[in-house]
């Protein structure tokens, strides 16, 4: 068994470390190293905003975003398309379309996928409250964009029935060949998707 070497407080601080997604054992301990280092520089200024952000943060009760803000700064935007709703799965995809900058809609989070297998069932997730916001009759489209895996999918088919009876149109994210991507490095799955959604040249 490894002799410890630093005390329980350095010690604590690793196996937290090591919690976050993409950071190991031996990734947490360099981490950990690098704060200690730069203790006033890096260490003291994450502790306080960690602090202030355990403090402040929040689920917007619209859209259920995070933000330190309910409602949260996405929903409190006037230049945003009231007329269109994205889907997401979690907050992790919301900000990934915010970072593509690719569309000035509102979102609405699940905060999941339907699982049977993980006993993940419709009320678990946040669908009474979207079926809410897009009985709005300002909304005239809603953006399913999950993930492109079979609960992704299968939550997507359950989402368009359940918003079926309010005539709405309800779209999906394109699935196939990524920007710059080489058809000999694809998968099978998506070149077949992508021959299936193929559009006019």
């Amino acid at each position: 068994m490894p002799q410890a070497v630093a005390g329980p407080e350095i010690e604590r601080l690793i196996q937290l470390l090591a919690r976050m997604p993409g950071l190991g054992p031996r990734s947490a301990r360099r981490a950990a190293l690098q704060l200690i280092k730069k203790r006033d520089t890096l260490l003291g200024p994450l502790a306080d905003a960690m602090r202030v952000a355990a403090e402040r943060i929040v689920v917007c009760r619209d859209c259920g975003n995070v933000d330190t803000s309910d409602p949260c700064t996405i929903c409190r935007d006037a230049a945003r398309d009231p007329t269109t709703l994205v889907v997401v799965e979690d907050v992790s995809d919301l900000w990934a379309l915010e970072r593509s900058g690719a569309v000035q809609a509102r979102y609405h989070v699940l905060g999941g996928v339907l699982s049977p297998l993980d006993g993940v069932r419709p009320e678990h997730l946040n669908l009474a409250s979207l079926v809410e916001r897009a009985s709005n009759p300002a909304v005239t489209e809603i953006i399913l964009a999950l993930n492109a895996t079979v609960d992704g999918q299968t939550t997507a088919h359950y989402v368009t029935e359940s918003l079926g009876h309010l005539g709405l149109t309800v779209t999906k994210l394109a699935h196939g060949v990524p920007v710059g991507g080489e058809l000999d490095y694809l998968d099978e799955g998506t070149l077949s998707a992508a021959i299936r959604s193929r559009t006019a040249f």
